[in-house]
């Protein structure tokens, strides 16, 4: 992640009385803080207004988990501190879904609640309160941390300490009372910004022993596979692994988070896991070394556990904790992904090309000559597309310089066909194994890079969840193009259903025309039934000029590879 912004100069004028959440929203700015996001509420709505009065914009979504996804893309592409801000008791219950999955992506987020007064004592207080929500014990069993002003001289140390535990990579919580908000303090000449971010551990390297003990392991190796996840991209590892890989002869591949990261690589094998192709599976299954930087080896990246081979499992991770946390491995290398790269060049010798056996010009060839599309046979309908053909036709007509953001439903079993400049530019929003995400994450990824085209990719179950912000995109002038995967259900709990013999008449809905609602917010709209008017659109996403919406009727008869692992696995149970 990048490092904060450098605090800028104090623009207060010396001995002022202020209310504190005027001088909240300058220690904001002071931070480097020019963007927030948000829902306003009659306990929030003096201290948004009073960030976006002093140039800090606040970017208002329709419903408060959109608002706090939106902080969580926008800090998950800019490796800045993404902030959002939203009411008490009701507004905070809304937000409970965002605020969990949020706190779950490792991107640095704070969140802002407003809260009720503090020290009423009056024997039969005015009420009841509406509003009330024992927040604290919500959000605490959430997994969030949370901090809370109790008074307006504690409330910038407050707003202090909640923002230097987010940025690490957490989610904080901070809670403002509204009577703290609105009580004042004196601002003097000596007045100095509490501003300044702890900077970041810095990364560092393995144990030189572990280092001899993997190279040894692999100079024994004749076929290596290199995998590399989030964590190595984070790292900014990607050029070394090649280095790496080509030093020892080894094939590339990537987990779904690091999806792309050797996209140009000949000896790329893409995604490994659920989402591989059988090219990958064939040589995975062929690896006699695997080598994992940055990657969690979650039931994703292992196809439930199938995919780990018999042989030497090595796991490099900045986070001992995260070594063996979901499956068996061999031996662990604590460091940073790039750092530990760079010790295994400095002590594995140039193997001879012939010793390579990975590297082979059949192999090569066998790679360069594999086609995607090969894998399937089509499955279009009258009135449907099969969404995997429609997934590689978008990814010839949409712009190369985009980013992802996927929404969770059974469509994510097109995620290898479309490619992405790298894995910064690809988000999954399943943290929380849910449906609805996507569009908030979206938002803040257009908002953080409006220099590209943002792709929202939603299934048309968490599309009606979030309908509403369609508005915020036209406000908010965001490049978006929205492309729902409509196959009238919740298609995941149908193949559930299917694979128990069950009926699936609660999963299945009517067919919706989304192009028609899209129309009346201003987007440019289409809707898609064939792959002919996927290409009557094609013009249109080139050079997208505004917000754009395909309403793409998919065959929901196609299950994603991962339910039919998730189905395997389950009946192998029992």
């Amino acid at each position: 992640m990048s490092a904060p912004n450098k605090p800028r100069a104090k623009t207060m004028k010396p001995h002022r009385m202020l209310p504190i959440y005027e001088i909240l929203a300058q220690d904001l700015k002071d931070l480097g803080i020019d963007a927030v996001f948000g829902l306003v509420s009659d306990d929030t709505v003096l201290f948004a207004t009073a960030l976006d009065m002093i140039g800090v914009r606040f970017h208002g979504a329709r419903h408060e988990n959109s608002a706090i996804a939106m902080a969580e893309g926008y800090a998950a592409t800019t490796g800045r501190l993404g902030i959002a801000i939203v009411g008490r008791g009701p507004a905070t219950a809304n937000g409970l879904h965002g605020a969990v999955y949020a706190s779950r992506t490792g991107s640095p987020v704070l969140i802002i609640y407003g809260d009720a007064a503090t020290g009423g004592n009056a024997l039969n207080p005015l009420g009841p309160d509406y509003k009330e929500l024992n927040a604290d014990g919500v959000l605490l069993a959430a997994g969030l941390q949370v901090f809370r002003a109790t008074s307006a001289t504690g409330a910038r140390a407050a707003l202090a300490d909640a923002a230097a535990a987010a940025w690490p990579g957490n989610t904080a919580a901070l809670l403002l009372p509204t009577n703290v908000q609105r009580s004042k303090l004196e601002i003097g000449n000596d007045d100095r910004p509490f501003s300044v971010m702890p900077t970041r551990p810095a990364p560092e390297k393995a144990r030189p022993h572990a280092i001899e003990t993997v190279a040894e392991i692999l100079k024994n190796s004749a076929q290596p596979l290199i995998i590399a996840g989030l964590g190595a991209h984070m790292a900014n590892a990607g050029e070394t692994l090649e280095q790496l890989g080509d030093r020892i002869g080894a094939l590339f591949a990537t987990s779904a988070r690091g999806k792309d990261m050797f996209h140009d690589n000949p000896y790329n094998l893409g995604i490994i896991g659920s989402f591989s192709h059988s090219a990958a599976r064939r040589f995975i299954e062929q690896a006699d070394c695997v080598l994992v930087f940055g990657a969690g080896l979650n039931f994703w990246t292992t196809s439930f556990g199938t995919f780990v081979p018999s042989v030497p499992l090595i796991q490099v991770d900045t986070r001992r904790s995260n070594i063996g946390r979901w499956c068996n491995i061999d031996f662990a290398l604590v460091g940073d992904a790039d750092l530990v790269a760079k010790q295994l060049l400095d002590v594995l010798p140039e193997r001879a090309e012939d010793e390579k056996t990975f590297r082979l010009p059949e192999i090569r060839q066998f790679i360069a000559g594999f086609d995607i599309a090969q894998e399937f046979q089509t499955a279009h309908t009258a009135r449907t597309v099969d969404p995997r053909s429609l997934a590689i036709a978008l990814d010839k007509l949409l712009p190369r310089n985009r980013n992802l953001v996927y929404d969770a439903g059974n469509f994510l079993g097109i995620t290898p066909y479309i490619s992405v400049p790298g894995p910064g530019h690809f988000k999954f929003t399943t943290n929380f194994a849910s449906i609805g995400l996507g569009f908030g994450t979206a938002l803040g990824v257009a908002k953080a890079r409006p220099e590209s085209t943002t792709v929202l990719l939603i299934g048309d179950g968490g599309f009606l969840m979030t309908l509403g912000e369609l508005e915020t995109v036209v406000r908010e002038d965001l490049p978006l193009v929205i492309v729902v995967l409509n196959d009238c259900a919740y298609g995941a709990e149908v193949h559930f259903l299917k694979a128990h013999q069950q009926p699936v008449t609660t999963s299945v809905f009517p067919d919706v025309d989304f192009a028609p609602i899209a129309e009346g917010f201003a987007f440019e709209a289409s809707t898609v039934r064939s792959m002919s008017d996927l290409q009557r659109v094609a013009p249109l996403l080139a050079n997208p000029q505004g917000p754009i919406l395909l309403d793409c009727k998919i065959n929901g008869d196609i299950p994603s590879p991962s339910m039919t692992e998730l189905f395997g696995r389950e009946s192998t149970r029992g």
